[in-house]
């Protein structure tokens, strides 16, 4: 399902501030989110086997409780069906594929059984060269596999709304599956499908899901996330 355009036009000064909103909020929010995943990797240093959420805002669930966010919920779904996984949340607000792939590292001190990576949607809001975020994803996709070559990595597909151009977002919305199939992952489509550009699933900024929008999400990724557990 592609955004809805009506919408995504009617909504673009929204996403616009909102992305300033969160760029001015981002030093707050990497602290507290670099507390947070201190807190859940030092937790994870057992025999559980590990579901690195790697992301943005979106996955470090801005603007509400990280335990109501996609992240969070599907901890709660492996809980209720006791499984052995303990996920880990590495979403940091205003992040970049080049800030994913340069913090990186620090992630993989522990073997991640899968790896969701979602990534891109800051790049694209701020106009980034695409050509540089596909080369930021591929690197992070490699860096994962040369280290864990048997970790199952899944790719977030994203859209974005035509304010940089129409060209831009179509080229945007193909470049995810075009590293997905580059790099033989699995890949979502579209990880805001029935949330993006639906204001009612959205926090004021129109960028970030509501709790309400975040179970809907969690329902798009929990089918891929329950096979690559299986």
């Amino acid at each position: 399902m592609q955004f809805h355009l009506n919408r995504l036009f009617n909504t673009a000064f929204l996403l616009i501030f909102g992305l300033a909103v969160v760029s001015c909020s981002e030093k707050k929010a990497e602290t507290t989110q670099a507390e947070t995943v201190t807190e859940k990797t030092t937790e994870s240093k057992s025999d559980q086997k590990i579901i690195l959420f790697f992301g943005n805002s979106l996955t470090a669930a801005y603007g509400i409780d990280q335990e109501d966010g996609f992240a969070g919920l599907t901890q709660k779904r492996i809980d209720s069906l006791g499984m052995d996984y303990k996920v880990i949340n590495g979403g940091l607000s205003g992040e970049t594929t080049a800030g994913g792939l340069s913090r990186l590292d620090w992630f993989l001190e522990d073997k991640p059984d899968v790896f969701v990576l979602e990534l891109g949607g800051n790049d694209g809001l701020r106009g980034i060269n695409l050509t540089e975020t596909k080369s930021n994803l591929l690197k992070i996709i490699d860096k994962v596999r040369s280290k864990f070559p048997d970790t199952k990595i899944i790719l977030a597909g994203m859209q974005i709304p035509p304010n940089m151009g129409q060209e831009y977002a179509s080229e945007f919305t193909a470049m995810y599956p075009a590293v997905a199939e580059e790099k033989n992952v699995t890949l979502i489509p579209f990880l805001l499908e029935n949330v993006g550009g639906i204001p009612e699933l959205n926090l004021p900024d129109g960028i970030h899901p509501t709790e309400a929008g975040h179970k809907i999400v969690f329902e798009t990724i929990w089918p891929y996330v329950e096979n690559s557990i299986n």
